[in-house]
């Protein structure tokens, strides 16, 4: 660990968390003698924190007593706030923060059966105003936020997730070696920045939400609209930079 993450350990607690990882990785569970030499640690540390974690039913422990598995304590932990209604909850103050300091409209696209849905959506407060409607489903293949999701995954799950794609009304073909390309340099950049595929005048920002093991959880875009006239608000560059800001709160890098 670096020196940053090392400053505020908590042994136990990372022990605890160190076996329940590990045996989320057993479907038929591990004995007490297979976790100890997994973890490298002496058979008493292993011994407590198993006992802990099976009182409190996070572990299970088999009818022979010779087996440790995983309860679903976690899982239903995990589904009294159901991870979308987290990551929108956590998303939606950042967005509007956007929002307000680079005068942009944003939204925030997740992947949904071969496309893209749109699941939160933060006006402008400037009199005019791009947005698009909550709920609304847009192409995976001919979009900004299409092509960020798409490079921030695994080559296999990029792969699974284009085998899925379903062709939206409007849609331009795109070449697999073109998309290749693409998405490559978005994996580069960072980002995707370019003129929007569907509006005219509309550049597309698109930037990706990063979860815990590297790939995107879904991906926050501005469709940035420049004024002409005398009234002074943010550039793009200036807009790029606030949109990075608030990606950077919502990654779990």
């Amino acid at each position: 660990m670096t020196d940053s993450t090392d400053r505020y350990r908590a042994p136990a607690l990372d022990k605890g968390l160190d076996i329940l990882e590990l045996l989320s990785e057993q479907p038929h569970g591990l004995t007490r003698a297979e976790i100890v030499k997994a973890m490298g640690r002496s058979p008493s540390e292993i011994y407590r924190m198993l006992e802990r974690l099976v009182s409190r039913h996070y572990v299970t422990r088999s009818a022979e007593g010779d087996r440790y598995a995983l309860s679903l304590k976690l899982f239903v932990l995990a589904h009294r706030h159901p991870p979308l209604d987290r990551l929108v909850a956590r998303a939606l103050p950042a967005m509007d923060a956007f929002a307000k300091a680079a005068e942009q409209s944003c939204h925030l696209g997740i992947y949904d059966r071969g496309n893209i849905a749109i699941v939160a959506q933060v006006s402008s407060p400037a009199r005019v105003v791009l947005s698009i409607r909550l709920g609304s489903r847009v192409s995976l293949v001919g979009t900004g936020s299409g092509h960020v999701l798409l490079a921030f995954q695994t080559p296999q799950r990029r792969a699974e997730m284009l085998a899925s794609h379903e062709v939206m009304d409007g849609e331009a073909p795109v070449a697999a070696a073109k998309l290749e390309r693409t998405l490559g340099a978005v994996r580069t950049l960072g980002y995707w920045q370019g003129d929007s595929l569907q509006s005219f005048g509309v550049i597309d920002i698109s930037m990706p939400v990063i979860g815990p093991g590297g790939s995107a959880l879904g991906v926050l875009t501005c469709p940035y609209i420049r004024r002409i006239d005398r009234y002074v608000a943010p550039d793009i560059e200036a807009t790029r930079e606030l949109l990075q800001q608030q990606v950077r709160k919502l990654s779990l890098e």
